[in-house]
């Protein structure tokens, strides 16, 4: 909750109330099931990835002394308290969820999570066959040495720890065997006491990844039942160690810090020193356990082992690696248990019969994912690849999928004699090691591949194709606030513009020149490039606006993006609240802006959506006086992207696109079925349609409005622009 005196929301803390947001989806009787099941799983592989980079840094800076506080005030130490605080609130309720809702539910479905107790005698033969065929060959128990570091602990790696206790008439191998420092084996290392009694030993079982996590067993009455293939290792452990009795087991993982840096002046072998910090994930410094609740004694053995502080035990119900039930949810045979199919349709400006050269020769096209097909992207990159008159590619490349097409078309178009420049930002945190496989992939098709700029990286989404044609050459675009990933472009909503302008693609090839060559900030005109211009335009739109309002005709802003977290930001559109300026924002994730507070934000609303699709796109808008400006980018309102990274925004001028995009922006104002609203405390409340109130679900109206456009007789092939032919500063002359 937000104190009166305070102007800042902690940051890290608002994601946690995101991700407890994602989780009231789970939570919502009126979502599917196997829905509900899949919003449990996005919250803990969110929280994996928090833990991992947010929770190591301030960790960081703990062990470093930084005593610096947050813009809300909290020092490091205090942040990290109330997320172990806050964290393990949510954890709490995400299990319970799943123990007294979703399973008792899926069950009356059919669908049953056996544990090894509740298993028919058939059953469990069946599955020890597994174990023995299947599972054990791909087992290796480590001992656990006295004083000495676990081995193989790795990075989010699921692990199974025994107690174990001798049987003081077996034989063991290696029991005379020297652990300690020469001179120092003890009866201890003997596993005796001191009195020759048997003594108690920890061995680790790393649960591999190589077998699938869930196990489906043998069911009749076409019920599914499936077991956890964790739950089967303790199940048979007594097979692994011959000649000990299992006294106590206890399922963990560690979560280590992966938020490490790159030599960033290694430009001859930077894919090295990318290679080298993936490597380095897996061991570096412990900064959560999690730990299943019946572990004993053996969860204050890891504790100690891993350096932590019981505030970083997580201690869970089963399964501890919650994210392994997504694998049950595109089970065949029960569709009523998920959403109903929504199909993403062919935008109508671009028929398929019609070359994509021609149309944007004469109009913009918006797309807006999912609900218009991504294939029009798809379909702009292969039509280059094959065309003869296409002469350049130039894309960035920031996230992609496992068999892209668009991969595909470039290497296909560098082996055509086509000159094809691809920049590859290797830093795209958890997915360097798929970067680093394209672009060595794209280099040997013969690709110019740019490994991403030093200190900074490249996020924005650009694409730029030259063609020589009749009346010379000329550039199309394609600039987005998404990745060119065909595969979350089916689950994430974003928007991307296809445009020939000339004034435009100018600029594009401006900003290419700067960002694969040496060149200076480029002067660009019309779009606005970060870190160099787009939070001092930002802010300048957002005082325009407050000085253009008046009581009679006040200002407006709209602005959707997936986090706001820049002070400087914060403070303008308090400053233009102020002034009368109605300020609407819809913020997915991360908000540190307080709305609604009295002489501070009262004409400030944030409501944040979540439905089935990710909310990704970047959208704003500015009334400016009536002659309103709206533009896309791949930028957040944060200071990372505003300040050190990369990014574009792109206005959007042409007439009904400009209205599609201000409608756009209406609707998730009005959402009242799948939206929350901050309040002027910092707290959140879902929104509920009144008695009177039309029922406004964003992304089905949209995805009912694709429907219909696709559907329409007169697709629009108006002519929406004239064409210019020379760049702006000539035609200025």
């Amino acid at each position: 909750m937000a104190h009166e005196e305070m102007r800042y929301l902690n940051r890290d803390l608002t994601w946690i109330d995101f991700n407890e947001r994602v989780l009231s989806e789970a939570l919502n009787p009126e979502v599917p099931l196997l829905e509900r099941v899949k919003f449990l799983c996005i919250v803990s592989m969110n929280f994996d990835e928090f833990f991992m980079v947010r929770v190591a840094s301030l960790k960081r800076q703990l062990r470093s002394g930084i005593r610096r506080n947050c813009p809300s005030g909290m020092s490091v130490r205090t942040q990290l308290e109330e997320i172990s605080r806050e964290v393990k609130r949510v954890v709490e309720i995400q299990y319970k969820a799943l123990h007294e809702e979703i399973l008792p539910g899926l069950a009356e479905h059919g669908i049953f999570l056996r544990r090894p107790e509740d298993m028919s005698s058939s059953q469990r033969a069946f599955l020890r066959a597994k174990f023995e065929e299947e599972i054990l060959p791909a087992l290796t128990p480590v001992r656990v040495e006295t004083g000495q570091p676990l081995a193989y602990s790795g990075n989010m790696r699921l692990q199974a720890a025994f107690l174990l206790y001798r049987d003081p008439e077996a034989s063991v191998l290696g029991e005379d065997v020297e652990y300690g420092p020469a001179g120092e084996t003890g009866p201890e290392q003997l596993g005796l006491t001191a009195e020759g009694e048997p003594a108690e030993k920890i061995a680790i079982v790393q649960i591999p990844r190589s077998v699938p996590r869930i196990i489906y067993l043998p069911e009749r009455d076409g019920r599914v039942g499936f077991a956890l293939i964790e739950h089967v290792v303790i199940e048979f452990a007594a097979i692994l160690f011959p000649g000990y009795s299992v006294q106590e087991n206890a399922l963990f993982r560690v979560t280590r810090d992966a938020d490490m840096g790159v030599d960033e002046e290694r430009d001859e072998d930077f894919v090295e020193a990318m290679e080298q910090v993936l490597e380095h994930r897996e061991h570096g410094d412990a900064v959560r356990l999690s730990v299943n609740r019946e572990a004993g004694r053996i969860g204050e053995v890891l504790r100690e082992a891993f350096g932590l502080q019981e505030a970083d035990v997580y201690r869970k119900d089963e399964p501890l690696e919650l994210a392994t039930l997504m694998q049950i949810y595109d089970l065949p045979g029960y569709d009523e248990l998920r959403y109903p199919v929504w199909r993403s349709y062919e935008n109508p400006a671009l028929p398929g019969d019609e070359p994509i050269w021609n149309v944007l020769r004469t109009r913009d096209v918006l797309l807006h994912h999912p609900y218009d097909s991504f294939s029009p992207v798809i379909r702009l990159i292969e039509s280059a690849a094959h065309d003869p008159h296409v002469m350049a590619i130039k894309v960035t490349l920031y996230r992609t999928s496992g068999k892209s097409p668009i991969i595909q078309a470039l290497e296909l178009a560098a082996a055509s004699g086509k000159h094809v420049t691809a920049l590859v930002e290797l830093k795209a945190r958890f997915d360097e090691e798929r970067n680093i496989g394209w672009a060595e992939r794209l280099a040997n098709a013969g690709v110019i591949v740019v490994y991403g700029i030093a200190r900074l990286k490249v996020h924005s989404k650009v694409l730029m194709i030259v063609r020589r044609e009749k009346d010379g050459v000329r550039r199309y675009l394609h600039l987005g606030t998404g990745n060119y990933n065909e595969k979350t472009a089916r689950y994430y909503t974003d928007t991307g513009l296809m445009t020939s302008r000339e004034d435009m693609a100018y600029d594009v090839g401006l900003f290419f020149n700067a960002i694969t060559g040496y060149s200076s900030i480029p002067a660009i005109q019309k779009l606005v490039m970060a870190p160099t211009g787009l939070k001092s335009r930002l802010l300048q739109l957002i005082e325009r606006e407050a000085m253009r309002s008046s009581p009679d005709a006040p200002g407006l802003i709209m602005a959707k993006m997936n986090s706001l977290a820049d002070p400087d930001i914060i403070e303008a559109l308090y400053a233009a609240s102020a002034k009368g300026v109605r300020i609407h924002l819809n913020v997915r994730g991360i908000c540190t802006l307080i709305p609604r507070r009295k002489g501070l934000s009262e004409n400030i609303s944030v409501v944040s959506i979540l439905d089935r699709y990710l909310e990704h796109s970047r959208l704003f808008y500015f009334r400016n006086g009536g002659v309103e400006d709206v533009y896309a980018a791949s930028a957040d309102w944060m200071p990372r992207n505003l300040e050190r990274r990369v990014e574009l925004m792109f206005p959007i001028e042409q007439e009904n696109l400009k209205r599609k995009v201000k409608h756009m922006l209406e609707v998730f104002c009005a959402d009242n079925v799948k939206a929350h609203e901050m309040n002027s405390d910092g707290s959140w409340k879902r929104r509920v349609p009144g008695p009177r109130d039309a029922r406004v679900r964003a992304q089905e109206l949209f995805h009912e409005e694709a429907q219909a456009g696709a559907e329409a007789e007169e697709p629009p092939h108006q002519r929406e622009f004239t064409v210019r032919r020379r760049p702006p500063d000539e035609q200025r002359r």
